[in-house]
């Protein structure tokens, strides 16, 4: 892969260099896991070898599609601002479970203590709009209603996942380590967009390239969720 070549006869490659997928961070905060994936360096910044970015991603799609054939859940993970809402949005497409804000210790560790909490949201959710908490002084009410943003806000983007998920796509798995452990412990196999400062050995099917840009999280997210589809429209045909 020619870094200064923009354009080349394959169109994935193409495309992942329109999206900036190449651009990985400067060599002070490489990682050396990383380096079999590093093409070379510009001004400093590493630069990924689009050629097995390409080869990294058709080996994990490949997985997801066998993972949605299986009928399994794919659990998203991006909290960082750049990855928020390509997460959510990707994440919901699908119906998946998703968590696009700071992953809360024990998501899947303690799963039980998640989920029960997750159920007490949804209750009060159904109650307000039945009009069941009217018994309730407006100090209650209002408290309540406190309750469930704050519930909202650290678990609404779980309330699909009903137990354990069947892997976890994260992008960064440096920032969001805590995740990326849990699942290890839980033995879910993680899918990670992890640029040049990660640990690529902590990932099962890492997709090395930039995990700092809107645009290229979103081609990542994109492709991902496009092979997720592929493979539930295969288990519909066979059933």
């Amino acid at each position: 892969m020619n870094e200064g070549k923009v354009t080349s006869s394959d169109p994935i490659i193409d495309t992942l260099f329109s999206a900036g997928a190449h651009f990985g961070y400067r060599r002070s905060r490489h990682h050396p896991t990383t380096s079999p994936y590093i093409f070379g360096a510009k001004s400093g910044v590493e630069i990924f070898d689009l050629e097995k970015t390409k080869a990294s991603l058709q080996k994990a799609e490949e997985f997801v599609r066998a993972l949605a054939k299986e009928g399994k859940t794919l659990l998203f993970v991006g909290g960082k601002n750049e990855a928020r809402d390509v997460v959510k949005a990707g994440a919901a497409k699908l119906g998946m479970p998703a968590v696009f804000g700071r992953w809360i210790g024990g998501s899947l560790t303690n799963f039980a203590n998640i989920r029960a909490r997750i159920d007490k949201m949804l209750d009060l959710v159904s109650k307000s709009e039945k009009g069941e908490l009217a018994k309730y002084t407006k100090k209650e009410r209002l408290l309540i209603d406190r309750e469930v943003v704050k519930l909202e806000l650290m678990f609404g983007g779980l309330v699909p996942l009903k137990g354990m998920p069947g892997a976890m796509f994260v992008i960064d798995p440096g920032k969001e380590h805590i995740a990326v452990t849990e699942a290890k412990k839980e033995g879910v196999p993680v899918i990670a967009l992890a640029s040049s400062d990660c640990d690529f050995s902590k990932v099962d099917f890492v997709i090395p390239g930039n995990d700092a840009s809107r645009a290229s999280i979103a081609y990542f997210i994109d492709r991902i969720v496009a092979a997720y589809e592929a493979g539930k429209s295969k288990e519909a045909v066979s059933v």
